[in-house]
């Protein structure tokens, strides 16, 4: 990975460097094809407020350029933020790329088991399979329940209630 580090209106000094350095390799642990990172550290002058700001530009093969902008009071500071948000965004292209080769891996295998003599039959379980509105009304009626819940004979989600006056009512 190559590593610049540039100043603007500032001058860079050797432990500056090598913490953006040290920081920059922390980066590498994500396994990404980083190909580049580029720094520049830049010296804010604002309202009489001195300030710093720092950006990395991550460039990965095969994808965007990743630009990364942090402002601060101190150098380090903004340093340590940029480089927590590079991490963050390092991570989850990381993780995303984990759970692709994971979903690729499992149609893998899911490919080559297809000559296999097993066959899947979707399969309704028995507390849903249909019911006469009769038979739902005797059961209700043999019960102490105040109403059922069951699929009637054209599979539409019904429900039987018991009324006041002994009647039924059906929804």
């Amino acid at each position: 990975m190559n590593t610049s580090i540039v100043g603007k209106q500032f001058d860079l000094t050797e432990p500056i460097k090598a913490y953006i350095e040290g920081a920059v390799d922390a980066l590498g642990k994500y396994n990404l094809d980083i190909i580049s990172v580029r720094t520049v550290i830049s010296a804010d002058e604002k309202n009489g407020k001195k300030g710093f700001s720092v950006e990395f530009a991550i460039n990965m093969a095969h994808k965007n350029t990743v630009v990364i902008q942090q402002k601060d009071k101190d150098v380090y500071a903004a340093v340590d933020l940029a480089v927590e948000r590079a991490k963050k965004v390092l991570r989850r292209h990381h993780d995303k790329l984990n759970s692709q080769k994971k979903v690729e891996e499992t149609l893998e295998v899911i490919e080559n088991n297809e000559g296999s003599d097993d066959e899947i039959v979707p399969m309704r379980p028995d507390y849903f399979k249909p019911m006469e509105v009769e038979d739902a009304m005797n059961e209700l009626k043999e019960s102490d329940k105040q109403f059922i819940v069951f699929h009637d004979m054209e599979d539409k989600f019904r429900v039987m209630y018991k009324k006041t006056d002994g009647r039924f009512g059906l929804y």
